[in-house]
Formats: C-alpha cells, structure tokens, sequence
C-alpha cells in the first residue's frame, strides 16, 4: 500500500510510520522540518512542506491508496486548514481511506446525552480552544464521502506498545484515564486494514 502520512514528526505519526515501513508499505511523508523525522524510519519519499498549503499536499499525495492524518492542533489553525485541502485532494483522486487522529473531547458524552464530551460536564479542561478545532475538523470530515476513522485517545503520556487496551465506537471506554503513544499508534495502524470503526469516531483507553 502506498500511504501519504501528514503529521510524522509528532509522537504518535513517527510510531505509526514507522509501523508501516516495517511492513513494507511505501510512505510518503509531508512535513516541515525533515530534519526532525527519525533516522530510523525509511520512507519512501519526504516532501518538505506545509499541510496547510494545497500544492504541497497535491504534490504529496499523489500516487498514494490512503492517507492517515496524525496532525496536531498545533495551538493554531493548522488542522482546520489542512483537512478541507486533504479531502478534496483525496476526492479528486478517488482516494477513499482516511485515517486521522482526534482527542477524546470530540467524543460523545455519556454524562450529557446530545453534547461531546468537551462540551459537557465529563470534560475537565477549562480550556477548549483544541477540542473546538478538532470538532471542525471532524465535521468536516464526516460530511465527506470518504471512509474515515477518527482515533480519539484520552490523556497521552509516552510509552511502548503493551497491545492491552480498550476501544469503543462513539465514546471514550468506561473510567478510561490515559493510553501511551505507542498503543495508539499501534491501534491507529492496525485500521488501515479494518473496517471495524468505518465512518466513525473511536475512543481508546486503558
């Protein structure tokens, strides 16, 4: 499979590319600083560019089967701006399977029936200024004929894969407090080749 991986310089997008190398996948990866991927992760090609800018991701798509998205908030507006160039990027070239990662926030809320869970009393961040961007970008998302899947993990320390970890369709897993970096990526990676959680957001936790 020929990936397009945006976001691979980050905790999670380095596990993940790395996963599919492994596998013999080609990757291609765009990201504004090269220098900082890992030594040890072989892609099949780095772009250097910005996520925002709509030929640096037409230039880096192309030719690629599916995309995964580890994009950060980045305390602006960098996942807003990119998804809409990704998707239509994506529709132009009949590329179906988009995978991102998402935050728990944009889950739904058990407490408060109708709202997420950063709109609800489960949150306990006062601030909100990232679930906000990451709800946009899932709206805009979902209203895509794509098939997606959005990973919402909860708190994120680092850590290795344990492959011991709970998933749920639509909400974040009863009493679920965090989950490593490396599980995370794990799961996210294991998707691409599952239709378990198609067209739909999934939370995970230990």
């Amino acid at each position: 499979m020929k990936l397009l991986l945006l976001g691979a310089t980050g905790r999670v997008g380095c596990e993940i590319a790395r996963l599919a190398a492994q596998d013999g996948h080609q990757v291609n990866v765009l990201v504004r600083t090269p220098e900082k991927l890992p030594s040890d992760i072989k892609v099949r090609q780095v772009f250097r560019g910005d996520a925002t800018v709509k030929e640096d991701i037409e230039q880096a798509i192309e030719g690629c089967d599916a995309v995964v998205s580890a994009l950060g908030t980045d305390g602006g507006t960098v996942l807003t701006d990119a998804v809409p160039l990704l998707i239509t990027a994506m529709q132009e070239r009949s590329i179906k399977r988009l995978l991102t990662m998402g935050t728990a926030g944009i889950l739904n809320s058990r407490t408060d029936p109708g709202l997420l869970r950063y709109q609800s009393s489960e949150s306990k961040r006062k601030l909100t200024r990232a679930a906000r961007e990451h709800h946009e970008a899932y709206l805009a998302i979902k209203e895509s004929y794509l098939d997606w899947t959005i990973i919402c993990p909860t708190y994120l320390p680092d850590g290795p894969p344990t492959g011991n970890y709970r998933t749920e369709k639509d909400y974040l897993p009863l009493e679920g407090m965090q989950i490593s970096t490396g599980d995370t990526a794990e799961f996210a990676y294991k998707q691409l080749s599952s239709e378990e959680f198609l067209c739909s957001r999934v939370g995970i936790a230990y």
